[in-house]
């Protein structure tokens, strides 16, 4: 569901979380007190202030470590796409201290896997998901540079190459397992639940001016919900509008 949420145009994801829960928001304490009067409200006023503040405090304490872990998520997914750009140009640069067959062979494929990465690793994170071609390149240039004969003088670049190597593993394991979404289901549940619990609660509340209580669980609803959506928009770092591009590896294929 947070998936298809973050796929959508930006327009449309706002007006599902952001406007509905909004006017909802808005319309409850009007529908509310045409059913039970000011008086039945007012009448909650003392006792629900202090079960609200207790509430409210519970759930801007959920909703802020919610948004802050996911912001740093993004920007872990953004550093493992720079880190892997990175060994790849690093691991180019060191094949011209090979032999030119083997210099050849090695620039070839990682041409071949930065390629392979921008059109299937990419539209696969989009879905939560990854590229097996991507893998079995990534493997063909692990079987490249470990298969290479090596010569006595060439120690030291096939050191500094595995080293390379690791890091492009490491970095596309840490983007693909940030595809699959950053915040788990069971805290879905209690995002999207507090939301309703904390937006309802104000429903119950009488105030003899109706439009300054609307008015204020309009604003009070505005806020919570386009935190939610935020947190939506980032939480799958490939997928939808907001996203990581490939673009440090579409530099690298411009530049080789």
């Amino acid at each position: 569901m947070t998936l298809a949420l973050a796929s959508m145009p930006l327009w449309q994801s706002f007006v599902l979380v952001v406007v509905i829960g909004t006017v909802l928001g808005m319309l409850g304490p009007a529908l509310l007190r045409r059913w039970l009067g000011l008086d039945r409200l007012r009448s909650n006023n003392e006792v629900a202030g202090f079960k609200f503040a207790v509430v409210g405090v519970v759930y801007a304490v959920n909703l802020a470590f919610a948004t802050v872990v996911t912001w740093e998520k993004f920007r872990d997914a953004e550093a493992a796409v720079l880190q892997e750009a990175g060994a790849v140009t690093g691991l180019e640069r060191l094949a011209g201290g090979l032999e030119p067959a083997g210099a050849e062979a090695v620039r070839k494929q990682l041409r071949d896997y930065a390629q392979a990465v921008i059109a299937q690793d990419w539209p696969a994170m989009g879905r939560g998901s990854y590229s097996p071609a991507v893998t079995q390149r990534l493997d063909a240039l692990y079987d490249t540079i470990v298969g290479h004969d090596a010569h006595p003088q060439e120690a030291s670049v096939l050191s500094a190459a595995y080293g390379e190597l690791d890091s492009m593993t490491k970095a596309r394991r840490a983007r693909i397992a940030l595809a699959d979404g950053i915040v788990p289901g069971v805290i879905w549940w209690i995002l999207a639940g507090g939301a309703v619990i904390t937006v309802l609660f104000t429903f119950f509340f009488g105030s003899a001016n109706l439009l300054a209580q609307v008015t204020m669980n309009g604003l009070l609803s505005f806020l919570v919900f386009v935190s939610l959506w935020a947190i939506v928009e980032i939480n799958f770092p490939f997928a939808g509008p907001v996203h990581v591009a490939p673009l440090p590896m579409e530099v690298f294929l411009r530049d080789h």
